[in-house]
């Protein structure tokens, strides 16, 4: 069966189209600028060359349409017709206390999620916009929902409870809920099976580190903790967000400057983090690394802060486990960038573990960093979250 994983934002639509059977990505491509003027679609078939192409995109409605085209097309396509797609699974972002597993998608489905709104304001209502768009194309077509905080919904109350009066808790549903779930089960269950042993037999730390960076403990197959909380802004220092800080920051900020609180917020989101700690040099740890070898101070102090952010949550969610067996990297910077696993292999010198230089050098691929006599394995696994989304999808259709 072919799957079709579509990942709405609110602007942008993402997809890739998935042999179920051979988990072969037929075709993969972009929507941009939708709703905006010179919206583009780049389509890149398998084997096939990268085609860009500008059209008009008022919709998402339109842009689903513009994807079917370009999947059917007699030069670029991959499949003759829609009938070839056996089921959609949509990444949505926030399932709150809702969803703690993929759902088919149905209209009481669609109302649950529109209830997260308020949790994932910028990200719900954009992948609603993008199943309804999908339905209207593809009338009949199962379609899925894949939810980034379901894998977290194992997490106990001692770690999912903030320190607030629990009257918010009760009426706003304001708890740690975590984010990059998809990532976090996937790469943990592949790292099991690279070693050879069960997932429930065995102590995780995953370290998802992209432009959003997260951290889980996945405890005998479950996660019992993450850095992010009730939005994506908590936890690690990312590309453009601040991380974890004291809350009173905000009120400062806004008193000092003259800005709201909404004005503080989009600073914290997206001015901050090593884009805003270098100086503005770049949210692309390619840039980072670059401006460090040239000399750049404060290039060196960004990386060497936000490896020590990552070495501190190893060490919380080693604690939090009662010990650690496996130590797996994934993401855009935890898969490629060898500078940042290098500092924080530094700091774990006291769990028996350590990274090969020469090994360390490899990018974007699966390999164990660690000795064969290590205490403790260090390695990589890339992620993918689409190939996840198609699994989660094929299983419940």
């Amino acid at each position: 069966m072919n799957v079709l994983v579509i990942n709405c934002g609110s602007s942008s639509l993402k997809y890739q189209l998935i042999d179920s059977e051979s988990e072969k990505v037929l075709a993969k491509g972009l929507c941009e600028r939708i709703g905006i003027e010179k919206s583009a679609i780049t389509h890149t078939p398998d084997g096939g060359e990268k085609v860009t192409t500008e059209s008009p995109m008022p919709t998402h409605t339109e842009a689903v349409k513009l994807v079917i085209e370009k999947l059917t097309d007699p030069e670029v396509g991959v499949i003759k017709s829609l009938s070839e797609i056996g089921a959609v699974g949509h990444r949505v972002v926030h399932g709150g206390e809702k969803f703690s597993g993929s759902v088919v998608i149905t209209d009481e489905v669609i109302k649950a999620i529109e209830e997260c709104n308020d949790l994932a304001p910028l990200h719900n209502p954009a992948n609603i916009i993008g199943i309804h768009a999908c339905q209207e194309a593809m009338p009949g077509v199962p379609m899925v929902g894949v939810f980034d905080t379901a894998f977290h919904q194992t997490m106990p109350k001692k770690a999912y409870y903030y320190g607030l009066p629990l009257e918010y808790y009760e009426k706003y549903k304001i708890r740690r809920y975590g984010f990059h779930g998809t990532s976090h089960d996937f790469v943990s269950a592949r790292a099991a099976e690279i070693l050879g042993k069960k997932r429930e037999d065995l102590k995780i730390i995953v370290c998802h580190l992209g432009n959003g960076a997260s951290i889980s403990a996945v405890m005998n197959g479950k996660s019992i903790d993450t850095s992010m909380g009730l939005t994506p802004l908590e936890g690690l220092i990312m590309g453009t967000r601040s991380g974890d800080m004291d809350p009173a920051i905000i009120s400062f900020i806004a008193d000092k400057e003259g800005l709201t609180a909404d004005e503080v917020n989009t600073i914290l989101n997206k001015k901050s983090g090593v884009y805003g700690l270098s100086g503005g040099i770049s949210s692309d740890f390619r840039d980072l690394t670059a401006a460090e070898d040239d000399g750049n101070e404060a290039a060196k102090d960004t990386l060497d802060t936000y490896s020590y952010r990552v070495a501190k949550y190893i060490g919380a969610y080693t604690a939090a486990m009662n010990g650690v067996d496996v130590i797996v990297y994934t993401a855009g910077v935890g898969e490629n960038t060898a500078r940042v696993r290098a500092s924080v292999a530094e700091y774990l010198g006291y769990l028996g573990t350590s990274v090969d230089p020469e090994k360390n050098k490899l990018r974007g691929e699966e390999v164990i960093l660690s000795k064969d006599t290590d205490k403790v394995v260090t390695m990589i696994v890339p992620t993918n979250e689409e190939l996840a989304i198609a699994r989660e999808t094929v299983k419940l259709v």
